[in-house]
């Protein structure tokens, strides 16, 4: 199993150093050229996202609906955790290369979304179901294609959006409160299991009551704690501007010291947190009651905006004002700490904050996951066994939370860079349907 683990890693570093890092830059930088910067019209793109409407038929969503669910399977930990880790081996530029993926992503998330609503089919019982496998069978005729993609998107539902959430949140509850990782595991289970089990509009209802809630709430702390840290503002902007592109040393010591690796790891993070070239969001978006694939696209589009354009921003100008005010808090801590060190320094229990939004950020991923999953489930077993599907979701719930996962981690990502290759072949193949009008 260890050999399994090293050969598995081996593969993944090799990967995600140099290969798919230019080959998802690549497509971001086509697709805002190709697009003619749809970027441009994000105050039109949120403006859409919040337009007041609701499903025709009871069998869809609300377009606010799709993307509280695609944020709900992206936001959380990679905000936290993720731009921590980045700051810690890549040094403050590497918030700048994170910053830059996401505004760029934004073009290559508006893309894959269009055509997930361009080539959707609509299901025996009234709902949309789309997603790349349909932009594969539908668009370019290729179902096996299509079926490759979501055998990757099932087990990525199992890995990324169940196990690995579930685990957070017993590593969060057993160090912040200690917890039993078997009862925050039952908990995790039954909170997410009574969502999942009411379907598309239970998970759609739920996702938009509190994911847009977290999101500001964590947000405002964050805010917060930039006040506090004020006088640090600008020579932090200046600080990750700088190291951005004549990097020297990481924060905490660690080893961000040439550009390469600022830019790998600003890169890689944000690619990892908002998902854009994968393609899991263009499933979400394809349930969505609109017959507008721009429409549509634009407002999926916001979600990479809030995902990483905000939050890893705020995220990261907090950890670097901090180590530029309190420089010993942010010595010795593992890649992780950098944000717990920051958030020490919010009153009131700053640390049982972010334990608590952790959590709650785990469990929303874990709901969002589940819809992908099963759309994935749906498109493989042409509809049989769903009921089959939830209950072995939520049983992986419990599991992932008392197991240890390294070779899980590894596995995911590898399923997330299979899963790019298929997603990003198919926007260059279907580019010639791609408009930006609505």
């Amino acid at each position: 199993m260890q050999s399994v683990f090293t050969f598995m890693k081996s593969i993944n570093q090799f990967l995600w150093s140099g290969p798919l890092l230019f080959l998802l830059m690549g497509t971001h930088l086509y697709f805002t050229m190709k697009l003619h910067f749809p970027q441009k019209n994000i105050l039109k793109a949120i403006r859409l996202s919040v337009s007041p409407s609701q499903s025709k038929d009871g069998k869809n969503l609300s377009v606010f609906a799709t993307l509280s669910t695609t944020l709900a399977a992206t936001l959380g930990t990679g905000n936290i955790i993720g731009v921590s880790t980045a700051v810690a081996l890549g040094g403050p530029g590497a918030i700048f290369w994170c910053w830059i993926t996401g505004i760029l992503g934004m073009a290559t998330a508006y893309a894959e979304c269009f055509l997930s609503v361009r080539f959707r089919r609509r299901g025996k019982d009234g709902s949309y179901q789309g997603g790349p496998m349909y932009v594969w069978e539908n668009g370019l005729h290729h179902a096996s294609v299509g079926k490759f993609y979501g055998l990757l998107t099932l087990i990525a539902a199992f890995g990324v959006g169940c196990t690995t959430q579930s685990n957070s949140i017993t590593q969060t509850t057993t160090l912040s409160f200690g917890l039993n990782p078997h009862i925050a595991g039952f908990g995790a289970a039954v909170l997410a299991g009574l969502v999942i089990v009411g379907g598309i509009r239970s998970i759609g209802n739920v996702c938009m009551k509190i994911v847009p809630f977290l999101a500001v709430l964590y947000t405002a702390a964050c805010v917060f704690l930039l006040f506090i840290n004020r006088e640090a503002l600008l020579p932090a902007i200046k600080l990750i501007l700088t190291h951005a592109l004549m990097p020297r040393a990481a924060i905490g010591g660690a080893a961000g010291s040439s550009l390469m690796i600022t830019a790998r790891y600003g890169i890689a993070r944000g690619l990892f947190t908002n998902e854009a070239g994968i393609g899991t969001a263009a499933i979400a978006a394809a349930a969505s009651e609109t017959d507008n694939p721009a429409h549509q696209a634009y407002v999926s589009m916001t979600a990479v905006f809030w995902d990483t354009v905000v939050m890893c921003l705020v995220s990261g100008l907090v950890i670097v004002t901090n180590a530029i005010i309190h420089p010993f808090s942010a010595l010795g801590v593992n890649e992780a700490g950098l944000t717990e060190a920051a958030f020490s320094y919010l009153p009131l229990g700053g640390n049982v904050f972010l334990s608590l939004c952790l959590v709650a950020f785990a469990i929303t991923t874990l709901i969002g996951w589940s819809y992908l999953g099963e759309q994935a489930f749906r498109y493989v077993t042409k509809d049989k066994g769903i009921f089959i599907f939830k209950v072995a979701y939520i049983v992986m719930i419990y599991i992932g939370a008392v197991l240890p996962l390294h070779l899980v981690w590894e596995c995911t990502d590898l399923i997330n860079a299979l899963m790019i290759v298929p997603n990003v072949a198919a926007l260059f193949l279907l580019q010639k349907h791609l408009h930006h009008r609505i």
